[in-house]
């Protein structure tokens, strides 16, 4: 059974007249008669009734209607929901995004293209690297915001956004504060909280061991939130990336000696045709000029407490 087969049948119900019906449907009358006889053949049985130019649905013709009409309705909502995802009018895009990446970058970004694109809608979602990189490569995902000191797999597309260097995060009347940088030796015996889904623990727990740091840790979380809570309650410090979404209560300074960056990737797929929304999400990505850092934070100096 084709399309133009329905179409020609719920067009001669309508009219009840061959000649009529094919006026309507832009195609001869032999055309809509031999479409006709072709569907009769298909359903078993005869759908019209020709009696000397009156023409009239069998009892088979009104038991299929329905449903033929029903099919049609549902072939014109697929045809408009594929219009208007071609078109960006109504489109969905997924977006991974690393757990511990701030939103402060990206608000503006965000809001910008929720401006120029009102049709597609954005869903995020937060996950390590590994993770999102399975989810990438499987199609779970459309496009990744992350990082990886390790790398990505070949297959990966990397269009950098930005560098964030990493900051040491204090409570308020800490000593830290009277210094405008921070060397990881200052952390020997300081009360520590470690954010599990941090991917530079590896590289601060061997720097601080080169330095001779004994590392107290008093708590532990893959909570971003909790650990800067903490912080701010004046339980430890901790390292953080420099565009985090800082709570109150909680201060920071640049991390030096080591000095860590990382650098902030939009993750493709290699020779993954993009949908209209996701061309639209990696052409607004590239054309965004994001914001400078703090140049008030630039100095790598460190100044000892008075």
């Amino acid at each position: 059974m084709e399309l133009h087969q329905i179409r020609y049948f719920l067009a001669l119900c309508d009219t009840l007249n061959f000649t009529r019906a094919a006026e309507q449907c832009n195609v001869t009358q032999p055309a809509l008669s031999r479409a006709i006889r072709s569907l009769e053949q298909e359903v078993g049985g005869l759908l019209f009734r020709r009696e000397r130019g009156l023409t009239h649905l069998t009892d088979l013709g009104r038991l299929v209607r329905p449903r033929l009409e029903q099919a049609m309705r549902e072939m014109d909502a697929a045809k408009e929901s594929a219009k208007s995802f071609l078109t960006v009018e109504q489109a969905g895009l997924r977006l991974g995004i690393m757990c511990t990446i701030g939103p402060l970058r990206f608000a503006g970004f965000l809001a910008r293209f929720r401006i120029d694109n009102p049709g597609i809608e954005l869903s995020l979602i937060e996950g390590v690297p590994d993770t999102l990189s399975t989810m990438l490569e499987s199609g779970e995902l459309d496009v990744a915001v992350m990082a990886s000191p390790g790398g990505f797999p070949e297959r990966f597309v990397l269009h950098a956004l930005y560098s964030e260097r990493y900051m040491m995060a204090f409570p308020a009347g800490h000593r830290f504060a009277r210094m405008n940088a921070v060397s990881i030796r200052e952390l020997d015996n300081e009360p520590y909280l470690w954010r599990l889904n941090c991917e530079h623990g590896d590289q601060f727990t061997q720097a601080g061991h080169a330095c001779g740091v004994r590392w107290r840790t008093v708590y532990s979380s893959e909570r971003e939130d909790w650990i800067q809570i903490m912080v701010g309650a004046g339980l430890g410090v901790t390292m953080i990336p420099e565009f985090s979404a800082i709570l109150g209560g909680v201060q920071t300074r640049p991390l030096v000696d080591p000095a860590v960056e990382r650098e902030v990737s939009l993750v493709t797929v290699a020779g993954r045709r993009f949908s209209p929304a996701v061309a639209k999400f990696v052409g607004a990505v590239k054309a965004y000029r994001w914001p400078e850092p703090d140049a008030t934070l630039s100095s790598g100096a460190i100044v000892a407490a008075e």
